[in-house]
Formats: C-alpha cells, structure tokens, sequence
C-alpha cells in the first residue's frame, strides 16, 4: 500500500529538523543573562515576559541588546543552516520550532516570551531581502505609537503580506502562522491596547508593557 506521507524516511527527517529548532528556540537567553548578570528573574519584572523589551526595564540596555540579538540569531541560525544543507521544507520546520520553541520552551514550564525577535531572525535567514521592509513597519508603528506591541503586531502581519506580494509564497505561509502565534501571545496587550491601559515604551521602564 502506497504511504500518503511518504513513510518515516521522508517525515522523520522533518520532524527531526522541528524538534532540532525548538530546542535551539527554548533556550531562554532572558533569563540566563539577567541572572548571569545578578539583575535577578526577568519573569518577575515588569511584564515577566523573557524578551528584549522587558529585559530594557531592568535598565541594562547592554543586557537588553545582548538578549535581542540572541534570540534573533537563534532563530536565524537553525532555518538557514536547515535551508543550506538541506533545502527548504527543512528550513520552514525549523524556523517553525524555534519560534514555538521560544513562545513555550520546556525548560520554563511552556511559558515563555512572545516571539518577535525569534521570528525576525527565522525571516533574516529565509527572506532576507525582506527583513528591512517588515523592520520599516515595526519602527513607524512604534516612534508614532510608542507601543512595541503594537509594532510588533503590526510587523507580523505585515510579514507574510510583503512575502506574498514578492514571490515567496511557502515563507508566505510559514509567516502567517507565525504572525498568528505572535498574535496570540499579544492578546494581553490587544486588549490594553483597545481599553487604554497599554503603557508607552519608556526606557528603563520597569512599568507594564
């Protein structure tokens, strides 16, 4: 009998090649620095999100920077290595699980953080002509808003619209769900957002993102 999905041979590898990815994507540079660094948790400050932006509101800009570029390189890294050597249904799965990986990583009991900057480096490595036009995004929505969420938000949609308009039809699908899941995790600040109660980037800030 003829095997729809081809036989283990042929998903093995893929589900390898996700699992591979949320492990790389679970690793929670947040926290590490922050406690490497004597700052404390970052889960206890601020949003308690392990992201960038709620690592800036224990004022070390340093650590913040560091933890951006970390989680953006752990999502680049797996998908374009996956993407080199073996093409790209393996990029797609591995740039899958490191955001996954990132949102609900198992070492923190699947709570994790929100995606954004995991999926700007899975889009770095897969389309990297269109990184710059969803960082345009991202940065007018927040210098007019002043919330990251937002821009986030806004950034992520826009995401998989700029891959579809260019051509990149399968990372056009891979971004919409990740836009979906980065969403997701943002439902907190939607509905600040629709109430009022958002707060503004401040820097520095240990206030409620």
């Amino acid at each position: 009998m003829v095997d729809p999905l081809g036989g283990p041979a042929y998903w093995w590898p893929l589900v390898a090649a996700f699992l591979v990815g949320y492990l790389i994507g679970s690793v929670p540079f947040g926290v590490l620095f922050t406690r490497m660094a004597g700052v404390g948790d970052v889960r206890e400050i601020g949003s308690g999100n392990i992201g960038a932006t709620n690592v800036l509101r224990t004022g070390r800009k340093g650590l913040a920077v560091a933890t951006l570029i970390a989680d953006l390189l752990k999502g680049a890294l797996p998908s374009f290595l996956a993407f080199s050597w073996y093409g790209p249904d393996m990029a797609i799965l591995a740039g899958l699980g490191t955001v996954i990986g990132h949102c609900f990583p198992v070492w923190l009991g699947f709570r994790g953080g929100k995606g954004v900057a995991t999926a700007a480096g899975v889009i770095l490595a897969l389309t990297p002509v269109l990184l710059l036009g969803v960082l345009v995004v991202f940065v007018l929505v927040v210098a007019i808003s002043r919330y990251v969420s937002l821009g986030s938000i806004t950034a992520a949609l826009a995401a998989p619209l700029l891959a579809l308009w260019t051509g990149y039809v399968q990372a056009a699908e891979l971004y919409f769900i990740l836009a979906a899941l980065i969403f997701f995790r943002h439902l907190d600040n939607v509905r600040r957002l629709i109430t009022g109660r958002e707060n503004r980037l401040e820097l520095g800030s240990r206030r409620r993102d």
